[in-house]
């Protein structure tokens, strides 16, 4: 099983447009080979530097099904409008991949 998140600095505000954005999107990942969950993660307000970090969180059942996604129409599709939420958070998006070790 492999875990893709990115994290994002929300700015301290825009919390619930955020929320809003993702909620709204047209996603196909349920249509993907290897997909098994997606969930959007809100975590703590940071107030000295003014945002709330989130987290997209999804669970594929391997590496290679997740990267054939990145490298998918599907993928360019769900993220050509990814731009003009940009005014939404802080820096850009924190990537992460984890393999999940079995019996652990």
């Amino acid at each position: 099983m492999y875990i893709a998140m990115n994290r994002f600095k929300v700015r301290t505000g825009s919390e619930e447009a955020f929320e809003t954005v993702w909620k709204n999107r047209d996603s196909t990942l349920a249509g993907m080979k290897g997909f098994r969950a997606f969930h959007l993660l809100r975590g703590p307000v940071n107030e000295a530097e003014g945002y709330t970090l989130f987290a997209s969180h999804a669970v594929w059942d391997s590496e290679d099904d997740f990267r054939a996604w990145t490298r998918s129409d599907n993928f360019r599709a769900a993220h050509e409008n990814a731009g003009r939420s940009k005014v939404l958070y802080v820096g850009r998006p924190d990537f992460e991949g984890f393999s999940v070790v079995e019996g652990a």
